[in-house]
């Protein structure tokens, strides 16, 4: 691990960190064969892992992901530095892990409502016969500048939370499709330890139009100041939205699920792209952290995982929930507060347009 701790903008790549239980923990999940599977952020991190091991497992694998030339924050465009691109370069690096793979890359700009909604036309063209038989809104921000989108929220918010909501909300007539011939269909969202640390319960102003003016750029080496309280809100709308769907899904008896992972502390890219931002610093916890993969357990147990229903969370079971084999866990107080779950849902709709689970 080195130099990737000797300071904030010197961390340049994810720590190295040997995996543990992946291997074993993906060898026993199903196969996915016959099954669409759609995953955001996938170019590097616990989005590719999953993507990958979809891939493996027989999916359609869709990468929804940003059209970018930094190659910078990328270790795999570094191996191939005239592509560039890290979408480009991700399709790559999973061909050649599963040659013969299902594979269809879909531009999708979570940080501008346009592009979403562009990528979720796209997919219902080209999966209206077939639906959807997983949406994994994994991608995520954090601890970025107090910045608004080209839509007016803040980056952090739009990128881990409403685009993911509007994203659903479009997709879900695919999901329904997939879960009436297949039985079921998931969405699953990807929070964090942080949804457990907001200094208040959920805030409507974190979820309007109130991006550049939500606090500045306040930081601490132990995950205080604006920019984490903005975070930590984002990672509290992406629990919440999962009790909030969850409750509308069952009193609509659908056989569309939504449940909830969370990494644990995973070394990835998130940690590098928040450092190169002046928000990351306190690499020395990255220590006591597990690999990407192993990161990526949770998240794949609520994807392809037998036995989840709707409305289970699942995280790391080892102390401090920072790394282990994934477990089911209840969701704390502030997560599931009826108050929340309405704020949430009548904000994200002014964002998004209305969005009827039925």
């Amino acid at each position: 691990m080195g130099s990737a701790f000797s300071g904030a903008s010197s961390y340049t790549a994810p720590a190295e960190i040997p995996t543990r239980w992946f291997p074993d923990f993906e060898q026993e999940l199903p196969s996915l064969q016959g099954k669409v599977f759609c995953v955001t952020g996938c170019t590097s991190g616990t989005g590719l892992v999953a993507a990958t091991t979809a891939a493996k497992k027989g999916a359609h694998v869709v990468m929804l992901n940003r059209q970018r030339t930094d190659a910078s924050l990328a270790p795999h465009c570094r191996e191939h530095p005239g592509a560039g691109d890290r979408a480009v370069a991700a399709e790559k690096a999973l061909r050649e892990q599963v040659p013969g793979a299902e594979v269809t890359s879909v531009e999708c700009d979570l940080q501008d409502f346009e592009s979403v909604r562009s990528a979720a036309q796209k997919l219902k063209t080209m999966f209206k016969s077939k639906g959807v038989d997983v949406l994994c809104n994994n991608a995520g921000v954090m601890a970025l500048a107090d910045q608004a989108t080209k839509d007016g929220y803040d980056v952090q918010m739009q990128t881990n939370h409403l685009s993911h909501f509007l994203l659903t909300k479009e997709l879900y007539p695919l999901l329904q499709k997939a879960a009436d011939q297949r039985g079921e269909a998931r969405v699953v969202q990807h929070t964090s330890g942080g949804r457990k640390f907001p200094t208040t319960e959920l805030q409507a102003k974190y979820l309007q139009k109130n991006g550049g003016n939500l606090g500045g750029n306040g930081s601490s080496m132990f995950f205080g100041g604006a920019r984490w309280e903005r975070y930590h809100q984002t990672k509290l709308a992406n629990a919440v939205f999962t009790v909030a769907m969850d409750d509308r899904l069952k009193a609509s008896n659908s056989k569309v699920k939504v449940c909830c992972a969370a990494p644990g502390l995973a070394a990835t890219n998130l940690q590098v792209t928040t450092s190169q931002d002046d928000g990351f610093h306190a690499q020395w916890i990255m220590r006591f952290g597990q690999s990407g993969e192993d990161g990526t357990m949770p998240l794949l147990r609520c994807c392809a995982a037998p036995g989840v229903e709707s409305g289970d969370f699942y995280e790391p079971e080892g102390l401090g929930n920072i790394k282990g084999l994934p477990a089911k866990f209840t969701p704390e107080p502030i997560c599931t507060n009826p108050h929340s779950s309405r704020i949430l849902w009548e904000e994200s709709e002014k964002a998004c347009g209305a969005f009827k689970v039925e």
